[in-house]
């Protein structure tokens, strides 16, 4: 039955169908056939409690303040100042852009409106200075990823639902993980700006940065507030989320005057729009862990491996590291979260692991995926946006996905890396 549904489920991807169809035909399957159950009703019942929960509130509104913002000034004014201060270095433009999608990351939380936002304006500073096509792209749609790891994080409030986790603490605890694969990354640039021979660009003076200071100001209040106040115990993450949006409103139609009145609409409309398909799939994937889970299917195919290990956290990490690496590889990321969250929870409470700093390396391999072949979602977006084939988007992206790799052993082995800044908030 599992290989019957497997070849289902891929036959239907192949085919060209939406994640959700896939998900609810192969829920229905086991339903009907291994469970030998008929009552729809029951996965019914699973779709609306997997969307029930008060935190998942939390994403339409980060993703509404979002869209505000990226048809705003805020993304120019983060790149202005950001190319101000490292504009000069060896290597500056593409530290530039990946510090400005660290930034807008901030600002943002979500990977594909970074890619918008960042790689419009970046894409032809990069060509004109002679850095290659395929160099470019995958610095934009990888350093886009790190929006995942910088709260607000969309994928860190789905796992902290599945999880129970607190959300708040996982906000917090991507903070330094995204800030060392910025400077990975960076190191990167630098090194591979020698090999291609490109010289800096000019440095900027005091009075360039200082002006660039002030017109980033007000963008950079909104990280401050949303992680400065939940930091301070001020607010919750659903709460931030709603002040996130009045901070977005206010900047961009009040302060800058950079967004119309006339534009919220069309605002609202395309964050209505990600909002359902991202609750769609939280649904489906729900329905999906549910027939899987009573059908004994994720016992069976990982119930050895997790004894094999047993309780040792490094095996455990490793193996959540894999498993959510590769899925993450052929499926969304938040249908992967939904997934095994649930199935590695015996395992993580088993072995004595912070869920906190489980959360940040799955959501670090959700990051990976959407940035990684065959199906990654900001591969997707770039060609889009930048209207290039498939294979020019991933051709640069072995160097970057390495680097990721590598960020991910650096925080299993050393987990004080995400656990220090949430443990100074509970102290």
């Amino acid at each position: 039955m599992l290989t019957l549904t497997v070849i289902v489920m891929v036959v239907l991807l192949l085919l060209g169908f939406p994640m959700l169809v896939p998900l609810l035909v192969a829920s229905l399957m086991l339903l009907f056939l291994e469970l030998d159950m008929n009552n729809v009703s029951l996965l019914m019942g699973q779709m609306i409690s997997g969307v029930q929960s008060w935190a998942l509130a939390a994403v339409p509104l980060f993703i509404f303040a979002a869209d505000v913002m990226t048809r705003g000034h805020t993304s120019q004014r983060l790149l202005d100042l950001v190319q101000s201060f490292v504009g000069h270095l060896r290597g500056g433009l593409p530290i530039t852009t990946a510090a400005s999608c660290t930034l807008f990351g901030a600002v943002s939380g979500s990977t594909q409106a970074t890619v918008v936002a960042m790689g419009g304006p970046m894409r032809p500073k990069l060509l004109e200075k002679g850095y290659s096509d395929s160099f470019t792209l995958a610095l934009i749609i990888n350093a886009s990823d790190i929006a995942l790891l910088i709260p607000p994080s969309i994928g860190m409030i789905i796992y902290g639902v599945v999880s129970g986790a607190s959300i708040g603490n996982l906000f917090i605890a991507g903070i330094l993980p995204g800030i060392m694969i910025l400077l990975m990354f960076s190191l990167y640039c630098w090194a591979a700006s020698i090999r291609m021979g490109i010289a800096p660009e000019p440095r900027s003076g005091w009075a360039i940065r200082w002006a660039a200071m002030k017109k980033a100001i007000l963008p950079l209040g909104f990280p401050l507030v949303v992680v400065g106040g939940i930091y301070g115990g001020i607010f919750s993450p659903t709460e931030a989320a709603a002040i996130a949006v009045l901070y977005a409103l206010v900047l961009e139609i009040v302060i800058l005057r950079a967004v119309k009145i006339s534009e919220i609409w069309d605002v609202a409309l395309s964050t209505g729009l990600i909002t359902a398909v991202v609750f769609i799939l939280v649904a489906a994937g729900t329905a999906f862990t549910y027939t899987i889970s009573f059908a004994g299917i994720p016992q069976a195919i990982l119930g050895p491996v997790i004894e094999a290990i047993g309780d040792s956290q490094l095996l455990v990490l490793g193996l959540i590291a894999i498993s959510f690496f590769i899925g993450c590889m052929f499926v969304d990321p938040i249908v992967v979260i939904l997934i095994l969250t649930p199935l590695f929870k015996p395992a993580v409470d088993a072995a004595g692991l912070d869920p906190v700093h489980v959360g940040v390396i799955v959501t670090l391999q959700a990051a990976i995926g959407s940035a990684t072949p065959p199906f990654g979602c900001d591969i997707f977006t770039a060609m889009a946006i930048f209207r290039r084939p498939y294979f020019d988007v991933i051709k640069g992206t072995p160097p970057f996905i390495f680097i990721l790799l590598l960020a991910t052993a650096l925080l299993i082995f050393f987990p004080q890396i995400s656990l220090w800044l949430p443990s100074l908030s509970d102290s």
